[in-house]
């Protein structure tokens, strides 16, 4: 039996504070000798080894079908050598998956980082580069045991597409 996959496609948005409030914190370059705030990026890092590492990325299109979100830490992501990507991310919920069209796709450039908040649905780094590095802090064992990830290619027959 042939399966008709439907495709909808996501319009990218221009990451600011305020746009990304909902999924987490955009993070950008402040004074060394500011004092901690609200505004840095607020971590929950305590339910295991924190783990930062540079992960390496080659370019995997424009199309998705799997959204994942990690309850139990916050993630940060920001790219090496001022690339900038796109991520897609749904409000965090407690849900097998998030409402399709809350999902949003973010272009952020490589001067800044995002904080992922508890449980924010992502998709991605996605970007049209060829390669791009990218500094990972989560916990160690996150993949592992707070990874919860929905397939929308088994439960809808759609795969998403950034535009």
């Amino acid at each position: 039996m042939n399966r008709t996959i439907s495709v909808k496609q996501l319009s990218v948005e221009e990451i600011s504070a305020e746009r990304f409030q909902p999924f987490g914190q955009l993070i950008t370059p402040t004074a060394d000798d500011k004092p901690y705030d609200a505004k840095d990026a607020q971590l929950v890092l305590h339910n295991g080894t924190p783990r930062f590492y540079i992960m390496r990325l080659y370019h995997r299109g424009r199309k998705f079908h799997k959204i994942t979100r990690h309850q139990h830490c916050t993630q940060c992501l920001g790219s090496l050598e001022g690339k900038d990507w796109w991520m897609a991310v749904a409000p965090a919920c407690e849900c097998e998956q998030p409402a399709i069209d809350d999902i949003k796709v973010f272009r952020i450039p490589g001067n800044c980082f995002i904080k992922l908040g508890l449980g924010t649905w992502h998709a991605g780094p996605y970007f049209e580069h060829d390669v791009v590095d990218f500094y990972n802090l989560e916990l160690s064992d996150t993949n592992e045991v707070d990874h919860f990830t929905h397939n929308f290619l088994k439960s809808h027959n759609l795969e998403l597409e950034i535009v």
